[in-house]
């Protein structure tokens, strides 16, 4: 029986033809880059995250790897504390040891590509109490590696864990593992909010976008959810002309941060693996660039260093 494929919406296509790839490789030949720039690690507030319950929390590990603390929950985004990501070694550490994260609640996986799903980190991370959320179609991968708490969820779907509610919202990209599986799963980000509202609470809602192109399911999330903080993807877009249907710009990323309403943004995809050919500091300087072009004010982009925790005001 032939394999369920999975899609874009307007069914965007990002296959590449082996041509396609070769100019790209011939322009990387021409280029000269400086890579020195090395996003550096804050010392994280470890005695703090381990007791922490209370507090909504964001704390970068390093791509689109976060520790993130919401409604008493621990939660891990899209795990890879791997030393090298194919032929490329990891840029910076981690920020925050693996061994120092605490106990988690859930471990969220927004598409199967190896930059975002490292099965020995997830290995390390999944306890006797975690839960493992991932897009349709993944499922039994995971379960067939051993892990037997695994949620699969298709697009605006949710699940309530705890004092939380966790959507399953669009991106637009794709996915593969091997030479066979091309797409046999899904993609995508995730909101989180309250599962409830207490009278006289204030509550705040964040959305992982994991990884994406520009698209109009930007605008579709930010009818459907009142969004605090959009961690959103930076990095990976050049060439553009090769990497747009799959990676937003800076400029791209900003637009998809107005087009979600949110209140606050957090730039995450850059700066961990190079995955392609632009730089930490390329990404930054264009987002910062383009921040001033649009009047966007300044304390609306939180860059975080690698360990650096986001305490959110008002979330005590």
């Amino acid at each position: 029986m032939a394999k369920k494929r999975y899609t874009n919406i307007d069914n965007v296509n990002t296959d590449k033809t082996l041509k396609q790839f070769r100019q790209w490789r011939e322009e990387r030949r021409s280029k000269k880059k400086d890579y020195s720039y090395i996003i550096p690690n804050s010392t994280p507030q470890l005695d703090f995250l381990q007791a922490n319950t209370t507090e909504l929390t964001v704390t970068w590990i390093g791509h689109a790897t976060f520790l993130i603390q919401y409604k008493g929950l621990n939660i891990v985004t899209d795990p890879v504390w791997a030393g090298r990501m194919g032929f490329q070694r990891r840029l910076g550490t981690p920020g925050i040891p693996i061994t120092d994260v605490p106990e988690l609640d859930v471990i969220l996986i927004s598409h199967s590509h190896y930059d975002h799903m490292h099965i020995s980190s997830i290995r390390r991370l999944y306890g006797a109490n975690t839960q493992l959320i991932v897009p349709i179609g993944l499922g039994r991968k995971l379960r067939r590696k051993g892990f037997k708490r695994v949620h699969e969820m298709s697009w605006w779907e949710h699940m309530e864990i705890g004092d939380a509610k966790i959507s399953f919202v669009p991106t637009q990209h794709w996915t593969r593992r091997t030479l066979f599986d091309t797409n046999t799963s899904h993609w995508g980000g995730y909101v989180l909010e309250p599962a409830g509202t207490t009278e006289g609470q204030q509550e705040h809602v964040v959305y992982f976008a994991g990884d994406s192109g520009y698209f109009r399911g930007f605008e579709e999330i930010g009818k459907r959810y009142k969004i605090d903080i959009a961690l959103l993807p930076i990095g990976a877009y050049e060439p553009e002309w090769f990497m747009t249907s799959q990676h937003t710009t800076p400029e791209e990323a900003l637009q998809a941060f107005l087009d979600v309403k949110a209140k606050l943004m957090i730039p995450m995809h850059y700066g961990t693996f190079r995955l392609a050919d632009d730089t930490a500091r390329e990404a930054l300087d264009r987002l910062e660039e383009d921040r001033k072009r649009r009047g966007i004010a300044e304390e609306a982009i939180k860059i975080l260093l690698h360990g650096e925790t986001l305490r959110y005001p008002g979330s005590g």
